[in-house]
């Protein structure tokens, strides 16, 4: 009742209830055009593809892409084009001074990098494209019958034309419910694309369970996938506080000397840098197959290298998946913690840790604390994200299915749910209601 409670004074909300009527209606033409077949294809005729992509690393994009990939859709290319864009973007911003000038010049700045990542955006679409169309009638095996116009230039002409579009207009949904919405609407039009998979991808290992009357077994599946997101729920949010002191301020606007002022908190997170790590990884992860069928072809490195590395599930793929994960989390927290930025904004506004001088040592503190916190984030990152291949190995659960107990795609859904929660929680406590988290009684208004 209480829940339910809630729920009602969301709706009472007339902006947060727009809001999300507008997020719903924009994920709703998502999926729709998710299932709107390539025009000069027979969707009759998709069993080849859709059977070659119900598992591994095709299964994982399938899985981001809401079924579009398998579906030879016109969102088959999905979100992650721009994903990738943006995380060019982000790595050059390092080493270009013109898109470290941009970062450092605020909204106008960003406004122009966004304009960066949509032109490189829809460059990686041109390269995606052809070689997604390509790889239909041969990796895929779809017929030739089943491309009604042929596979002459007409047909990649206009199918590259409407690809890119499906990316682009993808983009345009994900920024206008980001704007409009509630939610990052990049991040959530993936886990809506991840959640659409997973009843097809459940039903499918329980009915194979069912088979071999194994009814416990998938109730003892459950517990396991709700203990794993419970995890995942952990590393998303843990953090590290470091009590900072501020100087109370005089009615002048200087400070006190030897007066104590209010205490708080900087939190770091144990996990900053997010399923980045994981996308890194992933995509070098593709590099060892490729030398050892192309430069090491006929040779046994190179066969070894070709059998292990093909296999997601295998257990050297892991190992060095689990390895390059755990190198990615130092990389990309060093990148995007900026600990000497940090410390300059608490000198700024008089705030210091205990102990710690202001400027340089306190920038080195923060440093010395959020390697030591890396370290074990990284390591239970690196666990959650080879999981999956843990539990198709123990428990014998079909590859589908198996993508669900870590990695990437749980990971994703935790924090793009996480992160939508606290918009909406932010909403009624502002209004004086309790958060989800909260009983739904109404809060007294604050004087």
């Amino acid at each position: 009742m209480k829940f339910i409670e809630t729920l009602k004074n969301v709706w009472k909300i007339e902006e947060l209830r727009n809001r999300i009527i507008l997020t719903l209606g924009l994920l709703l033409v998502y999926r729709f055009g998710a299932q709107v077949v390539l025009p000069g294809i027979d969707a009759s005729q998709l069993e080849n593809l859709q059977s070659n992509t119900e598992g591994g690393l095709l299964g994982l994009l399938n899985a981001f892409t809401g079924g579009a990939f398998a579906n030879a859709s016109v969102f088959a290319l999905g979100i992650m084009p721009y994903i990738s864009a943006s995380i060019v973007v982000q790595l050059m911003g390092i080493a270009i001074p013109y898109l470290q000038k941009l970062q450092k010049e605020g909204a106008s700045g960003q406004k122009k990098i966004t304009q960066i990542t949509r032109w490189l955006t829809i460059a990686i679409c041109l390269v995606q494209a052809p070689g997604y169309l390509a790889s239909l009638p041969t990796a895929f095996g779809i017929p030739q019958s089943a491309f009604l116009l042929g596979t002459g230039g007409v047909f990649y002409f206009s199918s590259i034309v409407i690809l890119v579009t499906g990316t682009i207009f993808a983009m345009w949904l994900g920024e206008k419910i980001t704007d409009k919405g509630i939610g990052n609407g990049i991040s959530i039009l993936i886990m809506v694309g991840i959640i659409a998979t997973l009843p097809k991808a459940f039903l499918q290992n329980a009915s194979s369970r069912l088979e071999g009357n194994n009814v416990m077994l998938i109730l003892f599946e459950l517990v396991i996938w709700l203990v794993i997101i419970f995890a995942s729920i952990m590393l998303v949010m843990g953090v590290r506080k470091i009590a900072v002191q501020y100087a109370r301020r005089t009615a002048s606007g200087g400070y006190e000397k030897n007066v104590m002022g209010s205490r708080q908190f900087l939190p770091l997170k144990l996990n900053a840098s997010g399923v980045m790590p994981i996308i890194f990884a992933q995509a070098i992860m593709f590099v060892p197959s490729l030398i050892g069928s192309n430069l090491l072809k006929d040779t046994s490195a190179g066969a070894w290298m070709q059998t292990n590395y093909s296999d997601m599930f295998g257990f050297w793929y892991n190992v060095t998946f689990a390895l390059l994960i755990i190198v990615f989390t130092y990389f990309y927290t060093a990148i995007t913690v900026p600990t000497n930025k940090m410390a300059d904004d608490l000198k700024r506004s008089g705030g210091f840790i205990p102990g710690i001088r202001p400027g340089s040592e306190t920038s080195e503190y923060l440093d010395k604390i959020m390697s030591q916190i890396t370290l074990p984030g990284s390591i239970f990152l690196a666990l959650i994200a080879v999981f999956p291949a843990i539990i198709v190995k123990l428990m014998n659960v079909q590859t589908g299915w198996a993508l669900f107990f870590g990695g990437t795609s749980l990971l994703i859904m935790v924090g793009v749910a996480i992160d939508t929660m606290q918009q909406v929680n932010s909403y009624l406590l502002n209004r004086h209601y309790d958060g989800l988290m909260k009983t739904g009684k109404n809060r007294k208004a604050i004087a």
